[in-house]
């Protein structure tokens, strides 16, 4: 049987994780990212919901939340789940993953919003700066999307805690996961109460959603392996692209409906609590394979690999690469996307060109920058089953693709 590396590097699950003593995953992830007690929700968006419904009640005039255009798109669809709150786009600052500080500060003096969301894509870390700098001016409060970001740090502080309020997610492909799972906290202890008082209004123990969730978590633990997951994610993939959905190859064919509210399990959070102590070698691990593979893209004519920055260390579960052309990067996908190879795209499309997100946002703000991210980069896996010798051929087939498309007709 043919084997199917991951897309992105997930910690894979042991006997003792699933059946082993007791643990406390908030007090787990607590003393490992040194973050206060987090509060744990059943998946990142019900976290940023939870965030945003207490917000709103804090501040119940202002109704906008900035985002970069090139997102997740569960991110605007948790607007459904939170009523009186709107999402507006920003672009992206050329050549960056960070929000475009002119733009956000036009959108800040045009209305006074009530959140700036600032999104750690790929493990690597966003500059907060602006967006710091425009909430204290406007009076809007920052949260810190790390939903891919799970242990990355600025200096020796984790990110989520230059913020007013910071969220991880624990689905699959984020490095540790309880089968879908969500750790949001804040350094504000009257913010906190005010988080805790809400996750538990809007999070009630759900048990069906519990079993399916549970049941899902023990295949991960069965099929994460080269070989089950050509089952449980190539045939699905494969099936996408014979019929040309794009968006369903890459995961992102989400609706309102794919929010579901409820608590984390106590079994779930225990697999995961005695799994994280694994992380620091995971994390060590990555960063070493990434240091390795980041050398080698670079050695290609007009290939951009986005990479930390002085002070920052991020999390490599994927290396996020830009391409010189959309043409170029859609020679590569056309070559390796149904291969087993582990490379895909981030996301779909642009936040203001999904169809189903066609009604959610007023602003006609331009989005040329996400919609040139979402056009020129795609993704490899970072899996430690990624051989040199699987490497080596996936760099090979870029620089044929290169070659090709600079060659004169």
């Amino acid at each position: 049987m043919k084997r199917e590396l991951p897309p992105t590097d997930g910690l894979p699950l042991r006997a003792g994780d699933l059946f082993g003593a007791d643990a406390d995953l908030a007090a787990t992830l607590a003393r490992l990212l040194a973050i206060p007690r987090p509060l744990l929700t059943c998946s990142g968006t019900a976290a940023l919901v939870v965030a945003l419904r207490v917000l709103k009640q804090r501040s119940p005039s202002r109704s906008r939340a900035i985002v970069g255009g090139w997102s997740c798109p569960l991110v605007p669809l948790a607007a459904a789940l939170c009523p009186g709150v709107e999402f507006v786009l920003c672009d992206l600052a050329e050549n960056s993953l960070d929000l475009c500080p002119t733009m956000l500060a036009r959108l800040c003096d045009e209305a006074p919003p009530l959140a700036i969301i600032v999104t750690h894509l790929a493990g690597r870390v966003s500059d907060t700066a602006p967006a710091l700098a425009c909430a204290r001016r406007c009076g809007a409060a920052v949260i810190e999307d790390a939903a891919q970001a799970l242990g990355a740090r600025v200096g020796d502080e984790s990110v989520g805690l230059r913020g007013d309020i910071g969220f991880f997610s624990l689905a699959f492909g984020k490095g540790l996961t309880s089968g879908e799972g969500g750790v949001l906290f804040s350094r504000d202890p009257d913010l906190r109460a005010d988080l805790q008082r809400e996750a538990l209004a809007a999070l009630p123990v759900r048990r069906g959603w519990e079993l399916r969730r549970s049941a899902a978590l023990l295949g991960y633990a069965a099929l994460y392996n080269p070989v089950g997951l050509r089952a449980a994610y190539g045939l699905p993939l494969r099936r996408a692209l014979r019929r040309g959905d794009v968006i369903a190859a890459v995961g992102d064919d989400f609706t309102a409906d794919d929010i579901p509210l409820h608590a984390l399990g106590h079994w779930r959070a225990g697999v995961a609590a005695r799994a994280a102590a694994r992380l620091p070698d995971y994390w060590s691990h990555g960063q070493r394979r990434a240091e390795r593979r980041i050398a080698a893209l670079r050695a290609l004519p007009g290939v951009e690999v986005f990479a930390d920055r002085p002070g920052e260390r991020g999390v490599w579960p994927f290396l996020l690469i830009r391409l010189p052309t959309g043409a170029a990067r859609d020679a590569v996908l056309a070559a390796l996307w149904d291969r087993g190879a582990g490379v895909t795209r981030l996301f779909a499309r642009a936040l203001a060109d999904y169809p189903a997100l066609a009604d959610r946002f007023t602003d006609a703000s331009p989005q040329a920058q996400a919609r040139s991210l979402a056009a020129r980069t795609l993704t490899l896996t970072n899996s430690s089953w990624l051989t040199d010798g699987d490497f080596a051929a996936i760099v090979a087939c870029i620089s044929l693709q290169l070659r090709r498309l600079s060659t004169p007709r």
